[in-house]
């Protein structure tokens, strides 16, 4: 799943090889030193005996997306690394996080991941009563000597999105749903406006938020993604791109019912290949794609090999952290100039901004 043309190779080698280089050299910018010795083994010899536990954001599995895309890791480390696996899925409001992650260290578990921002708090705070366990957190910085920040380079993602969105709107219009009005999210919005605008500076780009910052309702709630998708079509946008988790079914469901020409484009997994219903797969131009797999997959390949927290890694374009799926073959007439501003932005050329 998610092996795509732009995938692994390069993320497994060049992501495993920060991790080990950090670690070796006793911790990162996070807090490393000394006070990385508080981490799992201590010996740096691989373990034979590698417990995972993952903490799933609300949604859980299941959302064809972002969990999901998490979950895709934490099996690859079941079928190459041996490792035993567990994951659990917080209540509907979120509460339950750190009752989640001290339920995983108190059986054993070690590494732990938090998948997702709203676990910064708890992995900090349950990481300093299990400083023997390393944690990992997916898109929010090292908190502590044996934490790890899994971050990802959305805003250049998602300019790519933004290139081929104005290179195929017939209208010159295009949408944005963002689940939950946070920093992060905003980073979605951000690069897509500015991928379209630096293509097609005269492109109009309507956004909306389903929830405000703090309300991760957003994430879960396709009715509303649904209905603020409705409003874009009706108003003349033929693209709308979402970032709003299982929220964006509801934005496929809008583009399939508004008719000919219409299109959505999904986020973080290839959602071509992971939405079941085959009417909402032909009109997914494209998906935005975080490869949180990779990232889960690299982390706990690196605990294993003895690496310690203490740092974050940052999985960008030149990491092959982010990119755009190509299933269903919609973007080939405009890949060319898509991969042209992939290699400018690798090269600093061009400079993605992370907010609005």
């Amino acid at each position: 799943m998610l092996r795509n043309r732009f995938g692994k190779p390069a993320l497994g080698a060049l992501a495993g090889a920060l991790l080990l280089a950090i670690s070796a050299c006793g911790g990162g910018g996070g807090g490393g030193g000394d006070a990385a010795k508080t981490g799992a083994s201590g010996s740096g010899a691989a373990t034979s005996d590698l417990k995972v536990g993952l903490a799933f954001d609300i949604g859980g599995r299941g959302d064809k997306s972002f969990n999901d895309s998490a979950y895709a890791g934490l099996t690859r480390a079941k079928d190459e690394l041996a490792a035993e696996v567990k994951d659990l899925s917080p209540v509907g409001d979120g509460s339950n996080r750190g009752e989640l992650l001290r339920q995983l260290a108190g059986a054993g578990f070690n590494p732990i991941i938090g998948v997702g921002f709203a676990y910064a708090g708890d992995v900090e705070t349950v990481a300093k009563e299990y400083p023997d366990v390393q944690f990992g957190i997916v898109d929010a910085p090292s908190s502590g000597p044996n934490v790890t920040g899994l971050t990802f380079a959305e805003h250049e993602g998602s300019y790519l999105a933004g290139v081929a969105a104005a290179l195929k709107s017939k209208s010159g219009h295009l949408g944005f749903v963002g689940g939950v009005e946070s920093d992060l999210i905003r980073k979605f919005e951000a690069g897509f406006v500015k991928g379209a605008k630096d293509t097609k500076p005269d492109i109009k780009i309507d956004s909306k938020y389903l929830t405000p910052d703090g309300d991760f309702k957003g994430f879960k709630a396709p009715d509303k993604g649904k209905t603020a998708a409705e409003k874009m079509f009706e108003d003349g946008a033929d693209i709308v791109y979402h970032a709003a988790g299982d929220s964006g079914l509801g934005v496929f469901q809008a583009a399939a019912a508004a008719g000919a020409g219409k299109w959505a484009i999904g986020v973080d997994s290839d959602q071509a290949q992971t939405v079941k219903d085959a009417a909402l797969q032909k009109i997914i131009m494209t998906s935005m794609i975080k490869r949180v797999d990779n990232g889960v997959f690299e982390f706990v390949k690196s605990v294993q090999g003895g690496a310690k927290g203490g740092q974050t890694i940052s999985y960008d374009l030149k990491l092959d952290g982010v990119g755009l799926a190509t299933t269903g073959d919609h973007i080939s007439d405009v890949q060319a100039k898509v991969d042209e501003a992939k290699q400018k932005i690798i090269s600093g050329e061009i400079k993605v901004p992370d907010k609005p």
